[in-house]
């Protein structure tokens, strides 16, 4: 190798980027089964979707041919066979506002009946609209649902969104009753998480996806400094997740990624990261497994018990996991 050559072009090109070369079956679903090996670490799935249209049918999935038919349980385990997932916090799938209640209902239902990995979750909400107090403090001090989350990278929540007085007020709520928000918000507006961060000092936040940092972000220093920014919140986490989905076939998934993660581990630090499968939305782009190989490769000089505390350790610190 050329020593000009950069260590990224060379892991983008080199065969010997090891598991980083996902082979194509681990894009496929149902390529779980063809791999049973045991992971090292036990995993603790900070961001787990479920959508049983028996029970309620997420509209914006009706735009989502690929993902948009049931999932269960069931389909969770053989995704995750073999991956020593030992824990789950459910993530709340944008349901539609009149199904908000029944989401929360059945996540505690599952729960509470302690035969499924699901141990805790994080449900849908609307600060901006009326009556959200009232729906919020029915939560609280429950074992089960730990916070709630709404989606913010959608057409009717445009830039400044979260930052109005009320939304403010609302998530300044969620801190008095000990419930945790996760924010899913559009990379170039980051900047409002951060500011929604610094007004609720007293709610814990969770920052989805990376920031829904993408493999190849034509806004990249931009990304950098506003994590870096975030990372100097004292009460927000990250979330190691949903960024499998931006590397498309073909591209070398370690190497695409890499620098997103080794930016937010450096800027968090390794106690304030924690790993989320989002699966099934992983399936766009690969299975779980192929993603928990790349994130693997990823970690892989890193001490063993600081990988354990992001698979494990801190999601069981910050979601109170028994």
């Amino acid at each position: 190798m050329n020593q000009n050559t950069s260590r990224r072009d060379f892991l983008l090109h080199s065969a010997a980027a090891g598991a980083v070369a996902l082979s194509p079956s681990l894009f496929e679903e149902g390529a779980e089964a063809q791999k049973p090996a045991h992971h090292a670490v036990p995993i603790i799935d900070t961001h787990q979707h479920l959508w049983d249209f028996r029970k309620f049918r997420p509209p914006w999935l009706a735009s989502e041919p690929k993902l948009n038919k049931t999932t269960t349980m069931e389909d969770y385990y053989k995704a995750t066979a073999g991956l020593n997932v030992v824990k789950t916090v459910y993530m709340e799938v944008d349901v539609a506002r009149n199904q908000q209640v029944a989401e929360a209902e059945w996540v505690t239902e599952v729960c509470k009946a302690h035969n499924t990995p699901m141990a805790a979750g994080v449900v849908s909400c609307r600060p901006a609209l009326p009556g959200f107090s009232d729906y919020v403090r029915r939560f609280k001090g429950s074992p089960y649902i730990k916070g709630m989350r709404q989606v913010l990278q959608v057409p009717d929540a445009p830039k400044g969104f979260c930052l109005q007085p009320q939304y403010v007020k609302n998530i300044q709520l969620l801190g008095e009753l000990g419930l945790t928000f996760d924010i899913c918000i559009r990379p170039e507006e980051l900047s409002d998480g951060i500011k929604l961060a610094q007004r609720c000092p007293k709610t814990r936040f969770v920052l989805d996806h990376c920031g829904n940092a993408s493999a190849r972000n034509p806004h990249q220093e931009q990304w950098e400094r506003d994590m870096a920014d975030f990372g100097q919140q004292p009460n927000v986490v990250c979330k190691i997740s949903g960024i499998i989905k931006t590397v498309k076939p073909g591209w070398n998934a370690g190497a695409e990624l890499e620098h997103i993660i080794q930016h937010v581990i450096e800027n968090f630090g390794v106690e304030r990261v924690m790993f989320g499968g989002d699966w099934p939305v992983c399936n766009n782009t690969s299975s779980f497994r192929g993603w928990v190989e790349t994130l693997d490769w990823i970690l892989r000089d890193m001490k063993k018990e600081d990988i354990r505390k992001i698979y494990h350790d801190n999601a069981a610190r910050f979601y109170g996991l028994k």
